[in-house]
């Protein structure tokens, strides 16, 4: 008999309400698998047709003791029939597995005069240790802490250990088994499929059947508890989402960067160098790009971040195409490297998936506060393209126009991507490659003025110089830091030459421009207040505006992909409305930009909390914005 046949045949004895979205929350401690529940949860309700968002939350330390705060590790998922653009402002319902994970995140749980959310509770982690390591001078299950909310006491850990009783397995072993049981839970309350969870359990212990049959055997005890225990009043359902036809995958943004990229050396033929040094939050692009060698991706782990971006600029001389990928403190060790790509003219990609800093800073936590090192970050005169993703599946297009651009016109592109980005999951329907822009690729075989080959004349329409591998008769050349004479590319210290070169790598970085499609304005065209938004800030923008909109205002939402240079049109766009209003995970970074180019008093939304926005709070500055008119 298979795991699959011990689940009930139908939920007849509970009562089964309707429910047009969800927010949950699993919380833990950093060894009780969180990340795994939440991720399985997201993966069965990926397969209920659902859309959903979702919001990894990991602790900053990397071995925090046991049961404190510090070692809290979360996992939201907001899954609904209708369009989700964000993770969800307030939980519906809080599965904590011990005191610090309530109390860390109890504040998350809706609570209302129209009604607040649940929380489940592994009572058996309350003993007076666990509440003194969670800072709690009494026990919240009893001294009125979880007044008016709705309180599913489980003794999760007692139940998972009368499951395995029969099982071979340490005390230990059985403990870190209680997620499965609480993922079993999970899944009935909310009428999730259960089979992408055995089926992910058999590929992942195929070779361990005592763990498969001990995992599978404690899911299903999880599953069937909530429908024989008297604990639940009723389960729940969510429609599946009314998606446009296609064929979906769950995808998070490090993938969708990974499968970018990919495209990207399969398109254009070119064999892709990936140097990369480990750096949270973007250690996983490494991880998903080593497994696609068979495509032309070469992933290098270099010693430290300067080694990395070397390796990458060094491919890119070679005739390959460099990428290097990083977080905010490994891109401040990368400068001088990237300098050396945009004074050589040579193709390089560089990605900061951004977190909290400065300096280490908090390392899980997402943030956007990188964006002036981004455009301003470097030594002497030296813009480059820098283009954002703004959601999980939009990192693959995205990661695939910064490397076409960087051929195209021979220059380094930063891209800009974030925690939330890199770690949260969306539906994504799988495009077409063929549907991409065209990528080609052209390498100077020959010398380009009679009998000599000049490195830099230079491409009437796009400025860029001609890309030659080195070892190819008759374009010898030479490259290096000092400045270049503006044909030959033999050193030049002359200052006529060198304003000159200035100005013409900063004018090839604004012919990008040409490539930047007219700016679509989410919501009214024009009227009180205009978003304007960049990255990760884009799903809960979007939300804000929808409800603004829904109260009779007149609210629109441009949300800028590239950076550097800014869509050529953005101008006439801000011009139409009365408020502009740009809401950021830093301390107010694009607002100066556009300040400075349009001279538009633009006001700053700031959020520097580690967390994404809301949308709620900015929902509430624009009706502020609005109300509060002279």
């Amino acid at each position: 008999m298979s795991a699959l046949d011990l689940l009930p045949a139908d939920a007849a004895r509970t009562p089964v309400l309707s429910l047009p979205e969800v927010t949950i929350l699993f919380a833990g401690d950093s060894g009780d698998g969180m990340q795994l529940t939440g991720g399985q949860f997201t993966l069965a309700t990926a397969k209920a047709r659902n859309d959903l968002a979702t919001l990894p939350d990991f602790p900053a330390e990397i071995r925090a003791p046991a049961g404190t705060t510090y070692g809290v590790s979360g996992f939201q998922l907001h899954f609904g029939a209708t369009e989700i653009s964000t993770p969800g402002d307030e939980v519906d319902l809080l599965v904590a597995m011990n005191p610090a994970a309530l109390k860390v995140n109890l504040h998350r749980v809706r609570k209302s005069s129209e009604g607040s959310g649940a929380v489940l509770v592994n009572t058996n982690a309350f003993e007076q240790r666990d509440l003194n390591l969670a800072g709690y001078e009494s026990n919240p299950l009893e001294d009125g802490t979880l007044d008016g909310y709705e309180v599913f006491p489980v003794e999760l850990t007692r139940l998972t250990r009368e499951a395995l009783a029969d099982f071979d397995l340490s005390t230990k072993e059985v403990d870190r088994s209680k997620n499965m049981f609480a993922l079993g839970l999970a899944l009935w309350l909310y009428t999730r499929p259960v089979e992408p969870t055995l089926e992910w359990l058999e590929a992942k212990f195929a070779t361990k059947p005592d763990i498969l049959e001990a995992n599978r055997h404690v899911l299903t005890k999880g599953y069937h508890f909530g429908e024989t225990t008297e604990t639940f009043a009723a389960r729940y359902e969510v429609a599946p989402a009314t998606l446009p036809p296609g064929l979906y995958r769950a995808i998070r943004g490090n993938e969708a960067l990974a499968l970018g990229l990919v495209t990207a050396a399969v398109r254009s033929g070119l064999e892709i160098v990936y140097g990369s040094y480990p750096i949270t939050p973007a250690s996983d692009l490494l991880h998903a790009l080593s497994k696609h060698k068979n495509f032309g991706v070469l992933t290098v782990q270099a010693e430290d971040e300067i080694a990395a971006v070397g390796a990458a600029l060094g491919a890119s001389f070679a005739g390959r195409l460099g990428v290097t990928a990083t977080s905010g403190p490994g891109l401040a060790l990368k400068t001088e490297f990237v300098g050396l790509g945009i004074i050589t003219e040579l193709p390089l990609v560089v990605i900061d998936v951004q977190r909290a800093g400065p300096s280490t800073g908090m390392p899980t936590k997402t943030e956007q506060s990188d964006l002036l090192f981004a455009l301003y970050g470097r030594n002497g005169d030296a813009p480059l393209p820098v283009i954002a993703a703004s959601t999980p599946g939009d990192c693959y297009e995205v990661a695939y126009e910064a490397c076409r651009i960087a051929v195209k016109y021979m220059t380094p592109v930063i891209l800009l991507s974030d925690g939330y980005l890199g770690n949260g999951a969306e539906p994504w329907p799988i495009p077409d490659p063929d549907a991409l822009r065209d990528f080609p690729v052209t390498f100077a075989t020959e010398p380009n003025r009679g009998d000599e080959f000049l490195p830099y004349l230079r491409d009437d329409t796009t400025l860029a110089r001609a890309w030659a591998k080195p070892g190819t008769p008759n374009v010898e050349h030479r490259l290096g830091g000092l400045e270049k004479d503006r044909e030959t590319g033999g050193v030049s210290y002359d200052p006529e030459n060198h304003e000159a070169m200035t100005k013409l790598r900063a004018a090839k970085v604004e012919r990008v421009q040409q490539e930047i499609p007219p700016t679509e304005v989410y919501g009214d065209d024009s009227g009180d207040v205009l978003i304007v938004g960049w990255g990760s800030t884009r799903g809960s923008i979007e939300a804000a505006v929808k409800s603004a909109r829904a109260d009779g205002l007149t609210v629109g939402h441009v949300h800028i992909r590239w950076l550097n240079p800014l869509p050529p049109d953005l101008g006439d766009v801000l011009s139409r409305f009365e408020h502009i209003l740009v809401p950021e995970l830093n301390n107010g970074q694009l607002v100066h930009v556009l300040r400075d180019r349009f001279l538009r008093p633009a006001e700053s939304l700031a959020k520097i909390q580690g967390l994404p926005f809301k949308a709620s709070e900015i929902a509430k500055r624009i009706r502020e914005m609005i109300t509060t008119e002279p």
